[in-house]
């Protein structure tokens, strides 16, 4: 079976898309020449093209690696040129993850090997205990999109064993989930959660369920949602960082937007995009600007997001870093793009600190608090949420910075490396898969034709794979 491509989600003019916390490590530097040019001179049709062309090739680049070295496995380590595999056996990470990314880019040849690969090798009858959310945002998130995209059979029965393999974590006296699952066992363990772990689910398990008919993928994922919403904060409307899914009790009272609570807010408004579920709405306009009142921050006139206590709301830490960049584009895609401009603004002010942006910055010191970089898309997907939604010439140019001094401090021979240290720029031996899922993806997009992708009939999961809308069966 041939890839193909669905014109609700590809567009074909202009591009050849389916066609052709350690302590401070330093005070910030002069910014690098390079990252200051991000002015809001438009940018000419050919130079667009250049850098839609530019990120195809690096995007191959990277595939290429990781088929060369890694073939079979779960991600390249691109240093060592060593394949890595997260379990004992491996659920071809990188495959599923790139597999829509090579779609979208028009790498057909290679996308038809990934989906062969994946239709004649990847088995879930594994003894293994896995990450359920780590494997739903990856595995079943992209085999959803992949099969939407190629209606390949295969790929929507291995979601579906999938998800049939990881539904026991869902059994819990409260419908918060258990972290992790066995897939042959269906034994559950981890029972310390968070926001992003229990609430980052029904954008997958509700397609699944619209494809496949079977409405309890739906409910659980919802009920577990809900339960994290109804456990926020009664007077802050906040939630925090750990929760005991057994009892619902909150373990760690910090609030914020990075990791462990980010994509939670992200799915309350792309579940009401993707579903018209007017619960996933009421919920996104309950947070929201709870979220805005209590984390956000302004120093010196630029806007950051902090952290907080969940139950008084005091400011208790001026962290932001890559995973939190990823709020600009939220708030741009429900609507507040004067919020999203200033935060975005402050985030790439945080890239241009070193030529690259570090995984926790201290805004108010604007020193590093930890340097490491892990090649994460978060900000890029802003920039192309941005100028998506608004238009503006600053963000593509914004975009062409970070993708030059991305190209030019972690690629390799083999593929794209990691820091260890966004100051020395010194390199680490790991490309994970959601570098092809979400880095390059929206790196692409953010120079592709404006309807590359449908927002009115696709929403994007946090692992970047495209989910097309689907009829709820009456």
């Amino acid at each position: 079976m041939k890839t193909r491509c669905l014109a609700l989600l590809i567009g074909l003019s202009g591009l050849a898309a389916c066609a052709t916390q350690p302590a401070p490590v330093a005070a910030a530097p002069e910014a690098p020449a390079t990252a200051v040019a991000a002015d809001a001179t438009p940018m000419d049709d050919a130079e667009v093209a250049r850098y839609a062309d530019r990120v195809r090739a690096e995007a191959l680049h990277a595939w290429q690696g990781y088929r060369r070295y890694a073939w079979g496995h779960d991600d390249l380590a691109p240093l060592t040129l060593k394949p890595h595999d997260w379990y004992a056996q491996s659920l071809l990470m990188t495959p599923v993850d790139a597999l829509d990314t090579l779609i979208l880019m028009g790498y057909g040849k290679e996308a038809d090997e990934a989906r062969k690969l994946i239709d004649t090798q990847l088995s879930f009858d594994q003894d293994i205990s896995v990450s359920h959310f780590e494997v739903t945002i990856r595995l079943l998130g992209g085999l959803l999109s992949g099969y939407q995209l190629t209606r390949d059979p295969k790929l929507l029965a291995l979601a579906d064993d999938l998800a049939t393999r990881m539904s026991p974590v869902f059994d819990t006296p409260t419908g918060l989930p258990w972290t992790k699952v066995n897939l042959r066992t269906g034994q559950v363990g981890g029972p310390i959660s968070n926001p992003a772990e229990t609430g980052t689910l029904l954008l997958e398990y509700g397609t699944l369920a619209r494809l496949t008919g079977k409405q309890a993928y739906y409910d659980k994922a919802k009920r577990a949602l809900v339960a994290t919403f109804e456990r926020r904060d009664p007077k802050t409307g906040l939630v925090g960082s750990a929760i005991d899914v057994r009892t619902g009790d909150w373990t760690d009272p910090s609030s914020h937007i990075s990791g462990g609570i980010d994509s939670y807010y992200e799915y309350l408004w792309k579940c009401w995009k993707l579903f018209d579920d007017p619960d996933c709405l009421r919920m996104w306009e309950a947070s929201a600007p709870a979220m805005n009142r209590y984390l956000a921050d302004d120093v010196d006139g630029a806007l950051w997001y902090g952290y907080a206590n969940m139950h008084s709301g005091q400011r208790t830490e001026s962290h932001y870093g890559a995973l939190d960049a990823f709020l600009p584009g939220l708030l741009a895609y429900s609507g507040d793009i004067a919020r999203a401009s200033r935060l975005q603004d402050s985030g790439f002010r945080m890239w241009r600190l070193h030529g690259i942006e570090p995984e926790v910055l201290d805004y108010r010191k604007m020193e590093v608090v930890s340097p490491g970089y892990a090649l994460r898309p978060e900000i890029v997907e802003s920039t192309w949420y941005l100028h998506r939604l608004d238009g503006d010439p600053r963000w593509r140019r914004q975009g062409a910075a970070m993708f030059d001094d991305f190209v030019r401090y972690t690629r390799t021979d083999g593929g794209y490396a990691a820091l260890r240290s966004v100051v020395t720029k010194e390199k680490t031996d790991r490309m994970e898969s959601f570098v092809l899922a979400e880095t390059f993806k929206y790196y692409w997009l953010l120079f592709a034709p404006k309807d590359a992708i449908d927002l009115d009939n696709v929403v994007l999961n946090t692992e970047a794979h495209p989910l097309q809308r689907v009829p709820a069966t009456p």
